[in-house]
């Protein structure tokens, strides 16, 4: 059974950053493509970044290039979200997910995930 934990959520001011976590256990996860995705009140779920643990390559929402960036720790099973130069319309909860995939293309939509964690609340005050 595959389990996702969120963490390092938060209010944060314009501007400002946070990093957060996201621990995989129930598997070997390194034939396994993990996401990060995000959704505010009202909206869809939406891509924020990707990442495949076989061999590092990552993926970003175009309009979130340059300000979040994706890593993972293999050892820890962690896959991290460092974000930065918040905006208030960053609010959001942010959503870990995670497939097996062992294909060339990026998992960039929410049903290309079999598996999420619960979320982790980010609030970006103006």
């Amino acid at each position: 059974q595959v389990q996702l934990v969120e963490s390092g959520g938060g209010l944060v001011q314009d501007g400002g950053s946070l990093r957060l976590s996201c621990v995989a256990s129930g598997r070997t996860f390194s034939a396994y493509a993990m996401g990060w995705f995000r959704q505010a009140p009202g909206k869809e779920r939406e891509f924020v970044a990707a990442i495949r643990w076989s061999n590092g390559d990552t993926y970003y929402a175009d309009r979130l290039k340059g300000r979040f960036t994706i890593s993972g720790d293999n050892v820890k099973n962690t896959v991290y979200l460092q974000m930065n130069s918040l905006k208030p319309e960053d609010t959001a909860v942010y959503y870990c997910a995670a497939q097996y995939y062992t294909g060339s293309y990026y998992l960039s939509e929410p049903r290309d995930y079999g598996y999420w964690g619960q979320g982790t609340q980010v609030t970006v005050s103006s």
